[in-house]
């Protein structure tokens, strides 16, 4: 058996998926990434090596690819590789029927047409601005007081969301602050936060053209009220699981994997 490694290093938080010569998932790990990159980076994959029963010197790991904001900074790695062909790989070996993906994370939000072997054909990125991230929601969070996890399920509980027009995240505090100033409750905000969110990403679909099935990737895919926006919005269920936050770290391994598996093809081959 065969290991290799994905390690992908995002603006908030670490992941690091282990998979077998079969691809399958046999360890994984995420943290918050801190101010520490390369420590970050460090501590994920020794935590998906040990959930996987893996000892690197005995057992030994093919390949590792880094991938993501911190990529240059996984020092122990063979290799880089853009988060955006990692999420595209990751996302096809998941739910194979994907063309369209979606990978929201803390800093930034990508569309990525792809085609059936996971390979990139065009992309899309959201500007400089964060209304369409997740940092935008943690921002609602901050002023509602609302923990990130209680986001989604808190929002699923309006029928009434208000509208949320400020496009600056700096300004998103101040405008939650005044909806709650004229007596709106809590869930409607977050619904109209969420609703306001889940319009720029589908701005961005667009840009690269929807075919179904879209897979929806990155942290904010662990939201389940983002999940049902962005359905809702495209009239059909996204792909997401339990592994949508890893489909990033999952790319990188299974690039990884090329890289042992072509080396094992015989010269005459």
């Amino acid at each position: 058996m065969t290991y290799t490694a994905g390690v992908d290093v995002g603006s908030t938080q670490t992941k690091a998926v282990i998979i077998d010569d079969l691809g399958a998932i046999v360890g994984r790990a995420l943290i918050d990434t801190g101010s520490n990159v390369t420590l970050a980076a460090e501590r994920a994959y020794g935590m998906a090596l040990a959930e996987a029963g893996v000892d690197e010197e005995k057992d030994g790991v093919g390949y590792v690819v880094g991938t993501g904001y911190g990529r240059y900074r996984v020092t122990f790695g063979d290799a880089q590789t853009t988060e955006i062909s990692c999420h595209a790989r990751g996302a096809v070996k998941m739910f194979p029927g994907t063309r369209t993906v979606l990978d929201m994370g803390g800093q930034d939000t990508k569309a990525i047409k792809v085609n059936e072997r996971g390979e990139v054909l065009d992309f899309s990125m959201n500007d400089k601005c964060a209304a369409g991230t997740g940092r935008f929601l943690g921002a609602a969070a901050t002023a509602l007081e609302i923990p990130l996890d209680d986001l989604g399920p808190t929002a699923l509980l309006s029928d009434r969301p208000v509208k949320i027009s400020t496009t600056c995240t700096v300004f998103a505090e101040s405008e939650i602050l005044s909806w709650l100033g004229k007596g709106k409750r809590s869930e409607d905000i977050l619904l109209g936060v969420h609703q306001s969110v889940g319009s720029r990403a589908l701005a961005l679909l667009r840009r690269v053209g929807i075919e179904s099935e879209v897979t929806f990737t990155g942290g904010v895919a662990r939201n389940a009220g983002m999940v049902e926006v962005i359905s809702s919005l495209l009239g059909f269920r996204v792909n997401y699981g339990e592994d949508s936050h890893f489909m990033g770290a999952l790319g990188a391994a299974l690039f990884a994997r090329d890289h042992v598996q072509a080396r094992q093809v015989p010269a005459s081959a």
